[in-house]
């Protein structure tokens, strides 16, 4: 007994003195880790690879691990290399304060921005069902409707310690969650990990993160289509609006106006505009920035349920390529036509294959 308490007392010491900045609650789910592998003693981390450890650790920290691991095992001689190497390295991809981070109690800065909160947040074991606790503690995979138990209820805890964590955030708490319950929780196909074996827990988190986060998110009203028996040509000026979502805008409702704009300034290139769209000769550049400078407006209206003929009355390059291009840069922070060309280009392989093979089913059914 006294044997196995040292093993585990030299696995937690071997960590350490390579990361001697990892928090504890990944401390000890790297020891849970390493002894699903069948690490039993300080012998067996020379058959321990970089991919083993991905699950827990970020890639630079695994690297460090089996990097001192296999030096160690190389020879007695240079065991105590370890503790040096580690903050020798990192200080040239950090700065020259990390190497003194093995002599000091506090983290270094770059782990507070990469982590902070992350580092100290701990999985609430507590809360979770008991039926989906005895799945984990067994290592049967649980059934959908516990799998979505339990991602809402560590989605919630995420939100207490972080009000909208990042993508990347999800991503460090599924690699302690698959750490913690491999069997239970890993991506696993056939017998097969799939990629990095926590991603679909990723998608979750960040799905149920995003959920919560909606009621909080900004919304713009859409507008209710026309009955078959109303007149198209005679549209009411504000019609009723329902909800609809803003995913992907960065800039769908402005508080505030430029501070060089005024409301009479505003009306002013509204009104200039409208000359130019009558002559039907324009500048294209001008035209490109009276449309930006007037896009706090031109969005108030289209947010307030504007009917589409008043629209097209008030702003009439919004329908033209020029207002369309300028409307979307500023509402989504993506140029109009390099986006939609990439797009092609990422995705237009597929629609001929795609095509090809609605052709040959619908040959084989005629067939």
């Amino acid at each position: 007994m006294l044997s196995k308490m040292d093993d585990r007392d030299d696995i937690r010491s071997s960590i350490s003195s390579v990361l001697p900045d990892l928090p504890g609650s990944i401390l000890n789910i790297m020891e849970e880790t390493l002894q699903s592998l069948g690490v039993g003693t300080i012998d067996d981390f020379q058959f321990v690879q970089e991919a083993d450890l991905l699950c827990v650790l970020r890639p630079i920290q695994a690297r460090k691990l089996v990097a001192s691991w296999k030096q160690t095992s190389q020879g007695p001689g240079i065991q105590s290399q370890p503790d040096v190497n580690p903050s020798t390295s990192s200080s040239l991809l950090t700065s020259p304060t990390s190497s003194r981070s093995s002599l000091s109690p506090c983290p270094s800065p770059r782990i507070q921005l990469n982590a902070d909160w992350v580092d100290r947040f701990e999985i609430p074991t507590e809360r979770f069902p008991e039926a989906l606790m005895q799945c984990l503690e067994r290592g049967k995979r649980p059934v959908p409707s516990l799998r979505r138990e339990m991602i809402r209820i560590v989605a919630t805890e995420m939100m207490k310690a972080c009000p909208s964590p990042t993508k990347h955030a999800s991503t460090e708490v599924a690699k302690m969650l698959v750490g913690k319950y491999p069997q239970s929780l890993k991506d696993v196909i056939e017998g097969e990990v799939v990629g990095t074996g926590y991603h679909s827990l990723v998608k979750q988190l960040q799905a149920r993160i995003d959920n919560k986060k909606r009621h909080a998110t900004p919304r713009i009203k859409k507008r209710k289509s026309l009955s078959d028996n109303s007149d198209t040509n005679e549209v009411p000026a504000v019609m009723k609006a329902s909800v609809q979502d803003t995913y992907g805008c960065v800039k769908w409702d402005m508080k505030f106006m430029p501070v060089t704009e005024t409301l009479e300034s505003q009306n002013e290139k509204k009104e200039k505009m409208k000359i130019l769209w009558e002559q039907g000769t324009f500048n294209p550049d001008e035209v490109k920035e009276l449309m930006e400078s007037t896009y706090y407006s031109q969005h108030k209206a289209i947010n307030n349920g504007t009917a589409l003929q008043t629209l097209r009355e008030e702003w009439p390059f919004l329908f033209h390529e020029i207002g369309i291009s300028a409307q979307y840069q500023e509402l989504t922070g993506l140029p109009l036509t390099e986006t939609f060309l990439k797009s092609v280009g990422k995705k237009g392989k597929t629609a001929p294959k795609l095509h090809a093979n609605c052709l040959c089913k619908e040959d084989q059914a005629c067939l």
